[in-house]
């Protein structure tokens, strides 16, 4: 059985963080990684157009800055490539266990160390476990009637097949969210007709994309200074933006007069225009950033249905109306099961508690990072971490920092294990609960942010700038030590 201090699980922008810092901090670590190459959702999201909507100087470690960026918003084979020189660039390659998925970990209360199996068979042992798995993995496909009599091609935009020809066929794609505004104008020029099924319409702002010029390029090269500015102006211009996410806010309304401002520009055809207009708060569903969404609708192959689909019969797509759309492929982009947290990994923790039964009605951490009854057990983009305003990243900084100073902390004192108090961990719910109501994601519609309850379980309540202040040191009294 092999034996490590640190396991990390994952190896996307948070696992290659972490392992970044244990290394600059001499800690002993493995990362398992089920695939076989680096990058977690930026490897495994090809499909045309795949894009960051947070703008690239931010979207980067801080740490590791890149004034390489082609365009304002960087593409996925791009981001990939930084992930890729990331990990080479920081030695975390040789740590990395590739094709090795955990099945399940149990904390080992007698030896106080957590004990992992992979998929294969094979045990991991090691003081340390940490997630690093994120909350956008697992694909979400809807369940629909007589999907299996489909004999055409189906896709999904998480799961992309670039051997796929869409040229010349009648594409139906289920799913108007953020993989679906990116997707649609990189093919509508290429497929015979394209049936858009929404089911409710986006709040959508301009994205303003553009590649950099030669002139900004070289000034980045040549002057860090200005890139880090770059990058601060990025940061702070998002801070200021999170009134528009607080329900019913006059930011928030200024933001749908802005967006709604958009729509009528963008979109002459009255019907249409109908069609796409929110009857919902912004906010409440994630604002989608893009330039060229509203153009690729109104190309004269395209049609957009907002009549639910009711069943797949052969090749044509069944509305409740009783409309009938005969197609040739099925392009699934409804996103990820982004609540089932570290789903399918079974997760022991003291006195044999199961991480997901203590889960039943929803993932719950202090911080987004620990949890009682779970020693030395961290999460990095964990519950009620993610965002509708900033940067992830900057979020998954101030959880590595944060994790690794508990990693010291147990070191230093000479202690085996560190486990946050029930009694801290409740408290913090407690509140978050009490600030996640005055937000958007709660009112009248439906996201993947919240459970059918109506329990906002991914996103956090405040700025980012308050995450990092809460986050810049672990408070140990809040922390049993043995």
């Amino acid at each position: 059985m092999i034996s490590t201090t640190v396991l990390v699980i994952g190896a996307g922008f948070s696992g290659i963080c972490l392992g970044a810092k244990l290394r600059e901090s001499d800690i002993p670590f493995i990362i398992l990684e089920k695939a076989q190459e680096v990058g977690g959702t930026w490897r495994d999201n090809t499909y045309p157009g795949a894009a960051c909507d947070t703008e690239s100087h931010l979207y980067s470690y801080s740490f590791r800055p890149n004034p390489h960026w082609s365009r304002k918003f960087a593409e996925q084979p791009e981001i990939l490539d930084y992930l890729k020189n990331c990990a080479a660039e920081f030695g975390i390659r040789k740590h990395i266990r590739f094709g090795a998925e955990v099945s399940s970990a149990r904390f080992d209360e007698a030896g106080g160390r957590w004990i992992v199996e992979i998929a294969d068979g094979e045990i991991i042992a090691a003081q340390f476990l940490v997630s690093a798995v994120g909350q956008l993995n697992r694909p979400s496909q809807p369940h629909i009637e007589g999907l299996e009599t489909f004999k055409g091609g189906i896709l999904h935009t998480a799961r992309w097949d670039e051997t796929c020809n869409l040229t010349g066929q009648t594409v139906a794609v289920i799913g108007t969210g953020a993989s679906a505004v990116q997707l649609i104008p990189r093919i509508v020029k290429d497929v015979k007709r394209l049936v858009v099924f929404q089911r409710s319409p986006n709040w959508i702002t301009a994205k303003g994309d553009r590649p950099y010029t030669a002139g900004e390029l070289g000034w980045f090269r040549r002057v860090p200074l200005l890139t880090w500015l770059h990058r601060q102006f990025f940061y702070w211009r998002c801070e200021k933006s999170w009134p528009e996410f607080v329900n019913e806010s006059k930011a928030a309304r200024k933001a749908e007069r802005n967006n709604l401002g958009i729509l009528e520009s963008g979109v002459g055809q009255a019907t249409l225009r109908e069609k796409l207009t929110p009857r919902y708060s912004i906010g409440c569903k994630r604002v989608l950033l893009t330039d060229d969404y509203y153009p690729a609708l109104q190309q004269s192959n395209v049609e957009l249905v907002t009549d639910s689909v009711r069943r797949i019969e052969g090749n044509t797509v069944v509305t409740e109306s009783g409309q009938r759309h005969p197609v040739d492929m099925l392009v699934f982009a409804t996103g990820f099961r982004a609540t089932e947290f570290l789903a399918p990994m079974a997760i022991t923790g003291r006195d044999g508690r199961d991480l997901h039964d203590i889960w039943k009605n929803g993932a719950e951490a202090y911080l987004g990072i620990t949890v009682a009854n779970f020693p030395n057990f961290f999460m990095l983009y964990g519950p009620n971490t993610n965002l509708g305003h900033s940067s992830i990243i900057f979020m998954i900084e101030c959880q590595v920092n944060y994790v690794v100073k508990c990693l010291k902390a147990v070191r230093r004192l000479g202690r085996n294990t560190i486990e946050v108090k029930e009694e801290i961990m409740r408290a913090f719910i407690g509140r978050l609960g009490t600030a996640l109501q005055r937000m958007a994601w709660v009112a009248s519609c439906s996201n993947w942010y919240k459970l059918a309850s109506g329990r906002v379980v991914n996103n956090w309540s405040g700025t980012t700038s308050w995450y990092w202040w809460r986050t810049r040191k672990p408070k140990l009294a809040e922390y049993r030590l043995d």
